[in-house]
């Protein structure tokens, strides 16, 4: 493998026509990537009634390999029905997750029940009346209902109105394992729990902090965004533990200058230890105090809790800051020089700032250190999770969460004249729990991975197991598939975005709405996911007083009832007809007046927690995905950036190997108090901070605990204390 020295270029040129090759060619792979759809992968934003490979202001060509992965996937042939009859349930657990997903398109139904060595296909009048047995046997809160981001907001609206009305507040998201701690903490701090910016605030900025996130692997797209910050003269601050290629130096291959001569993204990149984020962020709030550079005059009027804030910044001991952050008071005052000095700053971070049991006091302190120079409520600033899924954000404002907003909950009965459950409704891992218990029967996924997303993969499959019925809704085969098989397990075939008979919409995590136009179907089969949930539900409920099934099986009533009980919605109503996509009103700060009770943003005081893994012989593990993979989507088994050729390692910096007592390049037993793995590879990797270490999710799942933040109930799959040791000799154990 050739030592990829940057991001980009001229190999992802190579790659998009390798994925038209495996599409049938690139002007049928070029025009599906065109289509008026939204793209199927990050939520950053693409496509709509723009066309495909258009972002929000209207730039083109955008496209990124995690597109082209997810299209390429979706126009993959069918799945013969007779390789279920070759293929056993224990041969497909041997598969990796890449096999899974190469298998093909789903295009039948497929079920498996407790004692079957294979599954079987079933039609799907079998299914339905099988699904909808089963769901009348059981009380409604003996089951869970679980959303992945790639669905339309019409699909998650109707299937959490059905599970409410069927009886249960069970309803939960992928969000609850990425970025909920985000939502919880921007809406403790500035009352709203989305970015308070647009696409073009990101470009206008001077300043942009990327704090616990690799987006030149995960959001391709952005570092467009980044370069043209650096080329108006901005600066971009990265803090990650890991040194990430694509993040030093970046090849955009639409932008030619920048292919042919490579484009610097940071200006400035700092390695603070895993888990050590918060004490650093207190850090900089400190040395912008000790410059003189904070907004007094917009904290005092804009703000809570300023005078307390500002206290507790004065009395931070740099001597705790920095032995609990892992980064130097000099290097911490470099920052503050650099943000004190700019005039517009936005604050971007992902899973490396939520996945701590202190991830919503992470983004408390992200929040804070902005609030501190008026650097939320003014054109060009502002805080911006970076979302996963495509419409992760959409999921959640149309309802799936345990517990309706007020709001909406009000809505929904008084406009439409239904009863809805008052019950306070588990959220994702805590419907695990109870199903591990044997409290919950049946599970419903609508798309996703609940398997290969959840900490302690070993409890997960158990958990799962213990169900008596589970029903996935996919366009793929994943490991959640095959592994943690309920009594009675049924995969339902779906169609993707761009196949759906009806239009659809999607939210970006900028808060914009597009409009998804569908398009012919590829294979025979599949079924829209509307029509899958339309037709249970008119067979489980045939009566419910105000709802009429048949007609919520189209999506233009769906948008009806969204736009009349969704805040900010209203212009969903007519989109089909006009086609206007639109911004959601109330969630984008231009001016600092804040979605709190008062108007005012809220400051918050935390405790430094100490770093894991002081003991000696251990390290902190990070669980990070590849260049190659997409969530828990596997496409290539290569990590392209970080120039790794398999999953089945454990990347540790040089120094750290005598310490172990372990040999470069050799097989090691890595040990956390959940699990264990055995026969990996300890691979020597400078770019990570010594005393920390890297494996990639989802296959080290096993070692993540069910340890959780108890304000977002987000798992800490960052920080686990690991430890890492010889492969005993004669051992046998898969690899990765």
């Amino acid at each position: 493998m050739v030592k990829v020295n940057s991001g980009g270029g001229w190999r992802a040129i190579a790659y998009s026509f390798k994925k038209g090759r495996e599409a049938g060619g690139m002007w049928k792979f070029y025009r599906a990537l065109r289509s008026k759809n939204a793209c199927k992968t990050c939520a950053l934003g693409m496509g709509g009634q723009k066309g495909g490979m258009v972002n929000e202001v209207g730039s083109f060509p955008e496209v990124c390999k995690k597109s082209m992965q997810a299209m390429a996937s979706d126009m993959q042939r069918g799945i013969d029905p007779n390789f279920w009859k070759r293929n056993s349930i224990e041969s497909l657990q041997r598969l990796t997750p890449r096999e899974l997903e190469y298998l093909g398109r789903l295009v039948h139904p497929v079920r498996y029940r407790r004692g079957q060595t294979h599954f079987e296909t079933i039609t799907w009048e079998q299914a339905f009346d099988t699904i909808v047995g089963k769901l009348r046997e059981v009380a409604p809160d003996e089951t869970f209902w679980y959303f992945s981001g790639r669905s339309s907001n019409e699909a998650g609206f109707l299937l959490q109105l059905m599970a409410r009305l069927y009886g249960t507040n069970n309803v939960n998201n992928c969000s609850y394992y990425c970025h909920q701690a985000s939502g919880v903490g921007l809406n403790s701090s500035v009352g709203s729990g989305t970015a308070t910016i647009q696409l073009e605030d990101l470009e206008q900025a001077d300043c942009v902090m990327l704090i616990g996130g690799n987006p030149a692997s995960n959001h391709p797209r952005l570092m467009s965004s980044l370069l043209k910050v650096r080329r108006s003269g901005g600066k971009v601050i990265v803090i990650n533990p890991v040194r990430e290629t694509g993040l030093i130096r970046f090849r955009i291959p639409s932008d030619p200058r920048s292919l042919l001569g490579g484009s610097k993204i940071a200006t400035h990149y700092y390695q603070p230890h895993i888990g050590g984020d918060l004490a650093l962020l207190w850090g900089i709030a400190k040395a912008v105090r000790q410059a003189g550079a904070m907004d007094l005059d917009f904290l005092s009027q804009n703000c809570r809790h300023h005078d307390e804030w500002l206290a507790a910044v004065d009395a931070m001991d740099w001597a705790e800051i920095v032995a609990k952050s892992g980064v130097s008071q000099a290097e911490m005052e470099e920052i503050a020089d650099v943000y004190g000095k700019c005039n517009r700053a936005v604050f971007a971070w992902t899973m490396g700032i939520t996945h701590h049991q202190h991830g919503v006091l992470n983004v408390q302190a992200i929040s804070a250190l902005a609030l501190c120079r008026g650097m939320v409520g003014r054109p060009g600033s502002g805080l911006m999770p970076i979302r996963g899924h495509s419409n992760v954000q959409g999921i959640g404002s149309v309802g799936v969460t345990p517990r309706l907003k007020k709001q909406i909950f009000d809505a929904l009965q008084e406009k439409y004249g239904i009863q809805l459950p008052t019950s306070a409704g588990k959220d994702t891992l805590a419907c695990m729990e109870s199903a591990h218990h044997g409290d919950l029967k049946v599970g419903f996924c609508l798309g996703g991975n609940l398997y290969g997303s959840n900490p302690d993969s070993a409890y997960a499959a158990a958990a799962l197991s213990n169900l008596q019925m589970n029903v996935m809704l996919s366009t793929t085969m994943n490991t959640g598939h095959v592994h943690g098989l309920a009594d009675d397990t049924i995969i339902l075939p779906v169609l993707a975005r761009d196949e759906e008979p009806q239009p659809t919409t999607q939210e970006s995590m900028f808060n914009y709405v597009r409009l998804s136009d569908g398009g012919p179907r590829r294979l025979p089969g599949p079924r829209s996911e509307i029509d899958v949930i339309s037709t249970i539900a008119s067979r489980l409920m045939p009566e419910m007083q105000g709802v009429d099934w048949t007609a919520m099986g189209q999506t233009s009533t769906i948008r009806q009832w969204i736009g009349e009980v969704i805040p900010g919605f209203e212009k969903i109503k007519s989109i089909d007809q006009s086609k206007e996509e639109f911004q959601i009103a109330g969630r984008t700060f231009h001016q600092p007046s804040f979605g709190t009770k008062d108007g005012k943003a809220i400051l918050h005081v935390h405790a430094l927690p100490p770093l894991a893994a002081e003991g000696s012989g251990q390290l902190r593990l990070m669980t990070v995905r590849s260049e190659g993979q997409f969530n828990t989507v596997v496409y290539e088994d290569e990590d392209l950036y970080r120039n790794q050729t398999a999953r089945d390692i454990i990347l540790i910096h040089p120094d750290d190997f005598p310490v172990l007592g372990i040999r470069p390049e050799s097989r090691v037993t890595v040990s956390s108090d959940t699990g264990r793995m055995e026969n990996i590879l300890a691979r020597p990797y400078p770019d990570i901070r010594s005393g920390n270490a890297l494996m990639y999710y989802p296959e080290s799942n096993v070692l993540v605990s069910r340890a959780i933040d108890p304000k977002s109930k987000t798992p800490a799959f960052k920080g686990v204390v690991i430890t890492v040791t010889p492969q005993e000799s004669g051992s046998v154990a898969p690899a990765g």
